[in-house]
């Protein structure tokens, strides 16, 4: 099996899930005390990963034969790190927010929702992305199977 097909799934959940627990740490500082670690940990592998998953999927193009669907595919997936990285910024913004806290420090309200603000857009954009991705690769794949089955008469 194709090492992307494995990593895609990985994606698929890190970047959701990155996305959900930034944005819940950035607006609830309770959960930020609790999970901003783990956020970060999340974050950075996510990153990590979307590369590696980048290159296993053109890799994976080579062996196939290039189409429409799949070029799509591919360009579309190209543009996932532009919308991982600014997860990461956010999360690095969030750590200093916590820090600042943990000192007793008190952070100004508009950098708080600044930061807050800056975790919903990159969460948002990230998974609407992958979703993009996602859609467009089960395209590349299932788009014509899926065709010829709809087209076939059926017989009774």
């Amino acid at each position: 099996m194709p090492a992307h097909i494995l990593l895609v799934h990985a994606i698929v959940v890190f970047v959701p899930l990155t996305a959900l627990l930034l944005v819940l740490s950035a607006v609830w500082p309770v959960i930020r005390r609790r999970m901003i670690w783990f956020v970060v940990v999340l974050a950075a592998v996510t990153l990590v990963l979307t590369p590696v998953t980048t290159d296993a999927g053109e890799w994976l193009e080579k062996r196939v034969g290039r189409s429409p669907a799949l070029h799509t595919h591919t360009h579309l997936g190209d543009t996932l790190l532009y919308f991982v990285l600014p997860m990461l910024v956010a999360t690095g913004l969030l750590v200093a927010v916590h820090l600042r806290e943990r000192r007793s420090k008190p952070v100004a309200r508009a950098v708080v929702v600044a930061v807050a603000v800056l975790a919903v857009a990159s969460g948002v954009a990230a998974t609407v992305q992958v979703y993009r991705i996602g859609d467009s690769g089960a395209r590349a794949t299932w788009g014509d199977r899926n065709q010829t089955v709809q087209t076939q008469p059926t017989s009774r």
